[in-house]
């Protein structure tokens, strides 16, 4: 029987444009591994596809994970919504054209390498992996926002 990966994710913005880090963790096995960045100028939906993007491009191989989000955008988007934005050449419903379509592209690409399953939790609801991944992205954007104000 095969171990099953998880990755835990979540993102973070102080202001909306604003700093912004992400953090996500890759649980498989006994192992666990913690990843976290940040962006001077950014938005919470792009901190949140970037955790993801960023745990999935730390996989060496193609492997059976399930992705744990607070995010309903990144869960809809890749699991609903994809599909109709790419037949529409990358227009919503409304004619607009897809945010963070260079995101999308990333991460569509990595659940083609990858059996990805997805799981939405609740966020601040006391889930322990989602609470770490929100105070280190949290520390992420605050750093950002201090090195941006010297």
């Amino acid at each position: 029987m095969s171990v099953k990966t998880f990755l835990y994710t979540d993102g973070a913005c102080l202001g909306n444009p604003g700093a912004g880090g992400w953090a996500c963790i890759l649980c498989y096995d006994d192992h666990k591994k913690i990843l976290s960045g940040s962006e001077a100028d950014t938005t919470n939906n792009r901190m949140e596809l970037t955790a993801v993007i960023m745990g999935l491009s730390a996989l060496k191989r193609p492997v059976d994970i399930t992705v744990v989000t607070d995010s309903r955008y990144v869960m809809d988007g890749i699991t609903k919504w994809i599909a109709n934005w790419k037949k529409n050449h990358w227009q919503t419903a409304a004619k607009s054209d897809v945010k963070n379509k260079d995101l999308w592209l990333l991460l569509d690409a990595l659940c083609h390498k990858h059996q990805v399953s997805w799981e939405w939790i609740k966020g601040h609801s006391g889930h322990a992996e989602n609470e770490e991944c929100d105070q280190i992205s949290q520390a992420e954007a605050q750093k950002i926002q201090i090195e941006n104000t010297r």
